[in-house]
């Protein structure tokens, strides 16, 4: 999946997305659902953030510098994290206008919610289509699908609250529902914002340990005295980078080695780029 074609399916997500919020906003207003007008703010943010998932992509095509050698690559990465917090900050505030619905109700008009909320929902399953046709192992796609699939959960439970107020005229069924779906999108937020911030923060990838490295290095090139200094990271969640030292054995040519000790992290741990030091032993 290239970036080119993840930043033109965020490009129609974002566009179905702003384009329907229009009318949620007025038919949240009108008819007086919170379900409604929690869903617009949603899509709200998910437009916002759409874009900002579309701008990492662009970010991230441009070339390394003299002042970034990596590039812009962990925009995307930053922009995952971005709206992984955007996530949480709306299903807390979806739940706090929820907490003040059910102290304060207000009347509904069902029919117009339910109306405007199945409209919502075709516009959102639509844009999930779009995204879920991309690389749902990119944390940057992850989090726009999970903006877009919370918008969808929404539009559920708008619909839901509409035909139980409709059925029997109870409207608490309107904040309940938006403040249940207002939890699964938290969930996601938290669980993106905590895999894009151990990126962020250097931390080894789930697919990478130090002590296997280490073990398999010594193991299967022929040469390694002793592996040490050993280091893992990603510069996104695909990039996966080590540093080591290696210290060769008595009479080991250190370039035979060194591109020995690459081939084997290559093929056997899928790192495309390591920076190794070979280190003599004395004779």
């Amino acid at each position: 999946m290239t970036s080119a074609d993840s930043r033109r399916r965020v490009a129609i997500a974002a566009a179905l997305t702003a384009g329907f919020m229009l009318a949620e906003i007025a038919g949240g207003l009108i008819s007086g659902s919170l379900a409604l007008l929690a869903d617009a703010a949603h899509m709200f943010t998910d437009a916002g953030s759409l874009i900002l998932a579309w701008i990492g992509y662009k970010l991230a095509e441009r070339p390394a510098d003299p002042h970034r050698s990596y590039g812009f690559a962990r925009m995307k990465i930053l922009a995952a994290f971005t709206n992984g917090v955007l996530l949480i900050l709306l299903g807390l505030w979806i739940i706090w206008e929820a907490v003040h619905r059910l102290l304060a109700p207000v009347e509904v008009m069902g029919g117009l919610m339910l109306l405007v909320a199945a409209g919502g929902l075709l516009v959102n399953i639509a844009a999930f289509a779009v995204l879920h046709g991309g690389d749902r192992e990119d944390l940057n796609m992850r989090g726009a699908l999970w903006h877009v699939a919370g918008d969808l959960l929404g539009s559920v439970a708008a619909i839901l609250a509409a035909g139980v107020i409709l059925w029997t005229g109870w409207t608490p069924a309107d904040p309940i529902l938006s403040a249940l779906v207002a939890g699964l999108v938290i969930f996601a937020g938290v669980r993106i914002m905590r895999q894009s911030g151990h990126i962020l923060l250097e931390g080894a990838p789930n697919e990478l340990s130090v002590s296997e490295i280490v073990q398999d290095l010594s193991a299967n090139v022929a040469g390694v005295a002793r592996v040490s200094h050993v280091h893992a990271w990603s510069l996104t969640e695909s990039r996966p980078l080590v540093t080591l030292e290696v210290t060769a054995k008595p009479g080991t040519n250190p370039e035979i080695l060194r591109r020995d000790v690459k081939a084997r992290l290559a093929s056997a741990f899928k790192v495309s780029h390591a920076t190794v030091e070979v280190m003599s032993q004395p004779e």
